[in-house]
């Protein structure tokens, strides 16, 4: 049985990690790498990295980062945030990445998934999907940053990710993001029930028991999370702990 994943995020915004609800007000929560490097420690599975504003300020990503990163850190690296071309994948992967995870551009550019896929193999290429539930029960896809609702269709834009390529999904609801209140499990059921790559799940994580029904109610392969590990409140080795003597297969 394959192991379920614990994934810190580091959203990052001028070098620094930062944490904010709601994809806003955001605070200080420390140095990447120093971070990285704990988190290593810590025994997480993979470390995602997302450059947050990096495609609200039309700027390529943290390359430099991802670099020193993966100098003194040996699990596997997700980079986020600012790639809009095949160029952007190659960079991010000849400094260290281990994947890529595309937003925006893969939604204004649905063919960009493709030639990724083609090029770097499916599981290398990561889409993420941002979104908010409407006032029909649906969940509408936001790109650059959350800041823009296109009125699409969150599911169908999960099947056609996964169709043009994508290896995996990292699906996160803005509404939740941050709060501590618990993942959105009805749109985690609906996306992974919907397709057949991996899902991690985004946005939201407050206690052991999150994590728990995201794995088992919600059916993803990972869980993300930022502030909780950020400021130790809850330490990866704790949750793995508790997601064992639970029966969820993790990598102790």
């Amino acid at each position: 049985m394959l192991t379920k994943r614990i994934i810190p995020c580091l959203d990052m915004h001028n070098g620094r990690v930062v944490k904010g609800i709601n994809f806003e007000n955001l605070t200080d929560a420390g140095d990447p790498i120093e971070l990285a490097k704990y988190y290593s420690f810590e025994n997480a599975d993979e470390i995602v990295f997302l450059d947050i504003s990096a495609t609200t300020e039309a700027r390529k990503t943290m390359v430099d980062v991802i670099a020193r990163a993966a100098e003194q850190v040996f699990i596997p690296l997700t980079v986020g945030g600012g790639i809009r071309e095949l160029e952007d994948i190659t960079a991010l992967l000849n400094a260290g990445a281990d994947k890529v995870s595309i937003n925006s551009a893969a939604f204004k550019n649905p063919d960009l998934v493709k030639q990724a896929a083609s090029k770097f193999d499916s599981y290398r290429i990561i889409v993420a999907i941002d979104v908010k539930k409407n006032a029909q029960g649906g969940y509408d896809v936001c790109i650059n940053g959350g800041k823009q609702n296109t009125g699409a269709d969150a599911i169908e834009w999960a099947k056609k990710a996964v169709s043009l390529g994508a290896g995996e999904l990292l699906v996160t609801n803005i509404d939740t993001d941050g709060t501590k209140n618990g993942y959105d499990i009805e749109l985690l059921k609906r996306i992974t029930e919907a397709v057949d790559v991996p899902v991690i799940a985004s946005g939201g994580a407050g206690e052991m028991e999150h994590f728990k029904q995201a794995l088992t109610e919600g059916n993803c392969d990972a869980v993300l999370a930022a502030s909780l590990f950020h400021y130790g409140i809850l330490t990866i080795s704790d949750v793995k702990k508790y997601l064992n003597k639970e029966g969820i297969p993790v990598r102790l």
